[in-house]
């Protein structure tokens, strides 16, 4: 998705698309819908530039209750996830997010999701357009005495922003007390509410698991506080472009694996040296030997964005790789991307060109986030 929504993840026959618990009250904030992953979706609401400088210095409220809220209970959960995934779950700590890859038995990327160990059970939450397949996926191979429940009554939202933790501390009080990447119970109005304290904006912020039918009560009293404001898919995307993060079906798909992500950090030490996971084999071969393709950042002179699909070349034209996302960044007022490149390619510094529509464009690799995160956390480091 570019910040104008990448058109692979516009769905064509709109008698196939489904309508979000607060698709009325998007449309009477005057949310510009568009068809995005089965759902019609707000693009924007005053404009993508506003929104995202918005966000960044306040507080922004995205509604995305397409994804997958999924409830893995069973004795056994932590180990069948191990089998499908890299993370240690068997070790994983209550109420601690932790991002996580579901793989290929070749190293492929079938999605990428964040899980949270609930007692014996674990809160999933997928991607919007992967989450049937994803179900699909985890139960050909998960044991039989684990479950998957799809939580269909539940809305998500997320607040994001420097201010989202004074906004939703006005509302639900004691929520500013959970550090990054954790989260707990909480009520709200006689509602049971799960929130953590996280996000893909690089900033700081909440996602908030809601009963559908409360959620444009909720949504009501957060935008009610002045520094919050509904914000749309278009300031999604950018935001979480200038962040460095990877969009599931553009920076990551079945062809790449973690290690030519750059998602490392998501293969757990000691599942590295055990293994034991799908994809294993090739995933621990490239840790050690290198991939043959890295996910980079790319500066982009001029000011025209380039877009997904433009070719990557090296100073001699041949073609080394893909851009996979791109836009204009706000914040930065220039265009910048995200692509794969040959890995001896991939230091920050090297020049290369991007070609588009026949039209050159002189581009160098860069160290991301191209916008520093800024979360807040308790005793942890940025």
């Amino acid at each position: 998705m570019s910040s104008e929504v990448q058109n692979s993840d516009i769905a064509t026959n709109e008698e196939t698309l489904d309508k979000l618990p607060l698709d009325a009250w998007h449309r009477a904030r005057g949310g510009r819908m568009v068809p995005f992953a089965g759902y019609e979706m707000p693009v924007q609401y005053e404009g993508i530039m506003a929104e995202h400088l918005w966000t960044r210095e306040n507080a922004g409220l995205f509604d995305v209750s397409h994804m997958g809220q999924l409830l893995i209970h069973g004795r056994n959960a932590a180990s069948a996830l191990e089998a499908l995934m890299p993370g240690d779950f068997l070790a994983a700590a209550d109420m601690k997010p932790k991002y996580s890859l579901l793989l290929e038995e070749d190293g492929g990327i079938v999605d990428d999701l964040m899980a949270t160990r609930r007692g014996e059970d674990f809160y999933v939450v997928v991607n919007g357009a992967t989450k049937q397949g994803d179900i699909a996926f985890m139960e050909r191979r998960l044991a039989s005495d684990v479950v998957i429940d799809h939580m269909r009554q539940q809305a998500l939202l997320a607040l994001q922003g420097p201010r989202a933790a004074e906004v939703l501390e006005a509302i639900i009080p004691g929520v500013s007390k959970l550090s990054f990447m954790e989260a707990r119970p909480f009520a709200w109005q006689g509602r049971s509410l799960w929130i953590s304290r996280s996000g893909y904006t690089g900033e700081d912020g909440f996602e908030i698991s809601v009963p559908a039918i409360a959620a444009p009560e909720l949504a009501d009293a957060i935008v009610a506080h002045e520094l919050a404001k509904p914000i749309g898919l278009g300031a999604r995307d950018s935001l979480r472009l200038e962040a460095g993060l990877p969009l599931y079906g553009h920076d990551l798909d079945t062809r790449t694996t973690p290690v030519m992500a750059g998602l490392n950090f998501a293969i757990n030490k000691r599942r590295r040296s055990e293994g034991g996971f799908l994809g294993a084999a090739r995933i621990l071969s490239e840790l050690q030997n290198g991939p043959p393709q890295k996910r980079v950042g790319l500066e982009v002179d001029g000011r025209q964005p380039v877009r997904e699909g433009a070719l990557i070349l090296d100073g001699e034209g041949n073609e080394i790789g893909k851009v996979t996302s791109g836009g204009f960044s706000p914040s930065l007022q220039r265009p910048i991307a995200m692509g794969y490149v040959a890995s001896h390619l991939a230091d920050d510094g090297t020049a290369l060109k991007l070609e588009q529509r026949g039209k050159l464009f002189d581009a160098k690799v860069t160290a991301m986030p191209f916008v520093p995160h800024r979360y807040h956390r308790k005793g942890a480091s940025a």
